[in-house]
């Protein structure tokens, strides 16, 4: 699993936004802040972002237009496998019986059927 870099809390919310609309501006992202900072400021986040190896540019006449790097499935792996690690002690079970025995957690007869064919297949991966 690739290692994915360790964002602060602005620079998830900026990760964010690119991720909703695929790439973005920087007057894109702007906007869609809840409590925006300067474009300079914002700038600066995206050079980091760019340094840390998630975003990459292209441009297009004056602007910049920035797009992920990895896929959100990928940054969504890596970030599952460093909660589970942190708060969970990297036991998958416990993580899963935390969110399982949560009272809001609802799950379809669909989903439990996909959850039981991911652990028979994780089962049968283990006996070869």
């Amino acid at each position: 699993m690739k290692k994915i870099a360790h964002l602060s809390r602005r620079e998830r919310e900026v990760m964010d936004l690119v991720f909703a609309q695929g790439e973005a501006t920087l007057s894109h992202i702007l906007e869609g802040m809840d409590s925006p900072p300067t474009r300079p400021a914002l700038r600066s986040i995206l050079t980091i972002l760019e340094g840390k190896g998630q975003l990459k540019h292209r441009q297009e006449g004056r602007e910049f237009i920035y797009q992920p790097v990895h896929s959100r499935a990928e940054v969504g792996q890596s970030t599952l496998s460093r909660v589970i690690g942190t708060f969970f002690g990297g036991s998958l079970t416990q993580a899963l019986a935390a969110y399982l025995s949560h009272p809001q957690t609802k799950l379809s007869e669909e989903e439990v059927t996909e959850l039981k064919g991911f652990l028979d297949s994780a089962k049968a991966r283990g006996k070869r």
